[in-house]
């Protein structure tokens, strides 16, 4: 199982973080070993002193394919969760200032959490999927997929041009504004719509 990860796929974030739109998916990939699950705590690592949360939609591969046409590519996934790509950002900083991959600071253990539940995508507007995250009730991130630079099906086929999709795949699509930092004892919370999706505390 792989899990795909779209950076500033929307541009509020891109913008917060000082970086320019991509022309392109900004594609990184995560482990096996980074997924969170089952609404299990956070435990804060030791080489990181910030933290920080980035709320993202999920889609779930259900079956295999490569080189796939964006006409056919709502067919690849069938369910969609929601979750979080904690990201180390003064470790990925001093990545970035020596010109150095940065998957020490994304692709760590328990880095991406995942929603206990996966809803099919037929129940569910793509196009306009409301979701946010609170933190210690209040909220922190929310926006809608509309506001997606590249869309889903944009995302499966052009992936699919360099690796093989696999069923069971994951791919978070990426984080809007409001990203920020995790402290011992807060609470995390997703929802898409008014759906509770996920619940993480940080230990």
């Amino acid at each position: 199982m792989k899990i795909f990860c779209i950076g500033r796929n929307y541009a509020d974030h891109a913008k917060e973080m000082n970086s320019p739109v991509p022309e392109k998916p900004m594609i990184f990939m995560k482990p096996s070993t980074a997924l969170l699950a089952n609404n299990n705590a956070f435990y804060y690592p030791e080489f990181s002193s910030n933290i920080h949360y980035e709320v993202e939609v999920i889609l779930k591969v259900g079956k295999n394919g490569r080189h796939i046409d964006q006409k056919f590519a709502n067919s690849y996934y069938d369910m969609i969760g929601l979750g979080i790509d904690f990201t180390a950002r003064d470790v990925q900083a001093v990545c970035k200032e020596k010109g150095h991959p940065w998957e020490i600071a994304k692709s760590f253990d328990f880095s991406a959490v995942i929603s206990r539940e996966f809803i099919p995508k037929d129940q569910l507007n793509l196009d306009d999927l409301n979701f946010r995250l609170e933190k210690n009730g209040e909220i922190v991130q929310q926006s809608s997929t509309k506001h997606l630079i590249f869309k889903f099906d944009k995302l499966i086929s052009y992936i699919s041009t360099m690796f093989t999709l696999k069923m069971g795949d994951m791919i978070y699509t990426g984080t809007p504004a409001g990203v920020g930092p995790v402290q011992i004892g807060d609470v995390l919370k997703g929802y898409i719509e008014d759906q509770l999706m996920f619940e993480c505390e940080i230990k």
